[in-house]
């Protein structure tokens, strides 16, 4: 059974009149991966600078491995690697250099750190740009240079705050195969994004936070049963249906919702299983699909049943 790593309770923080967080509670695992998700400006990455000490919440408490996590508090945060949002990189050093200089400021030094920085450069798949400068680097290059340096210590606790913004896709996955890698030796992770499909292909717990609150903390599993559609069909007829099929397929067993516009039918079902009776109904009833897909309903669908409106906003 995992045991307890971090325990955020209650944190809150104010600018002013505005309230960036607001009682935010959660806990993280060892080798669990946190999604934490929220539209920009939900107060993620003021939640994540005072998990790593370098702000001070106006109330609540932050517990990491047993100790409180406070401004100063050096020996808990060596517990800590930390990916900003904004790249720190010195681009006048080469990847070599940048990384013995963040050894250096963890109190790494000689052999032991030289063996660090070929392993962490070998996990992020820069050992042949060691010698070049971040100024030649491709966005993602930097991101997973960044990463590299916030490894360098070997950190139970990895937070990455929004690592994939303003790249492209193929480092995008470069990134995901980095993290993925970490996952399987055992490392925790918290990555907080506004991208929904980031979240669900690596954590297997969320946190999704919206106006500095939380709105919901459970697996992915959990949070797709609290929907009362888990799975979309969207069908292409021949011709618009008429308002009586329409009112019988909305009483059909399976259905929860439905959507039209002109022949096109967006069919919110119980499981993805109703759709099979669904398409015969339609059928049976003088319809004919020209096409159908069918989609596991997403997190964007979970955030919007919550909020009344878009992840993205």
């Amino acid at each position: 059974m995992s045991s307890l790593l971090l325990s955020v309770t209650n944190l809150v923080k104010s600018y002013g009149e505005r309230r960036a967080v607001d009682g935010v509670s959660f806990k993280v695992q060892a080798g669990q991966t946190v999604g934490l998700l929220g539209p920009n400006g939900a107060g993620k990455s003021t939640t994540v600078a005072m998990l790593c000490g370098l702000l001070r919440p106006d109330a609540g408490e932050i517990v990491l491995k047993g100790e409180p996590v406070a401004a100063g508090a050096a020996a808990v945060k060596r517990h800590i690697g930390m990916v900003p949002q904004d790249l720190a990189l010195y681009d006048d050093l080469s990847a070599w250099e940048n990384l013995r200089l963040f050894g250096a400021l963890y109190g790494l030094k000689g052999k032991p750190l030289q063996a660090r920085i070929e392993h962490v450069l070998g996990l992020v798949n820069l050992q042949d740009r060691a010698r070049d400068k971040p100024a030649t680097f491709s966005g993602g290059m930097k991101r997973r240079l960044n990463i590299a340096a916030a490894l360098l210590h070997e950190p139970e606790l990895l937070i990455l705050d929004e690592p994939t913004v303003g790249v492209d896709p193929q480092s995008r996955n470069a990134i995901f195969d980095t993290l993925e890698a970490l996952q399987a030796q055992g490392r925790a992770l918290i990555y907080t994004s506004h991208y929904m499909e980031e979240v669900e292909r690596l954590a297997d717990h969320i946190v999704i936070i919206d106006h500095g609150k939380v709105l919901a903390d459970d697996t992915p599993a959990a949070l797709h049963r609290h929907l009362p559609s888990r799975a979309v069909l969207r069908v292409d007829l021949t011709a618009p249906p008429g308002e009586g099929v329409l009112a019988a397929l909305r009483a059909h067993a399976g259905v929860t919702a439905l959507a039209q516009e002109n022949a096109t039918l967006d069919i919110g079902l119980v499981d993805n299983a109703d759709a099979v009776p669904v398409l015969g109904w339609l059928q049976q009833n003088g319809q004919r699909p020209l096409h159908f897909a069918t989609a596991r309903a997403s997190l964007e669908d979970i955030f919007l049943n919550l909020t009344g409106r878009s992840l993205r906003d």
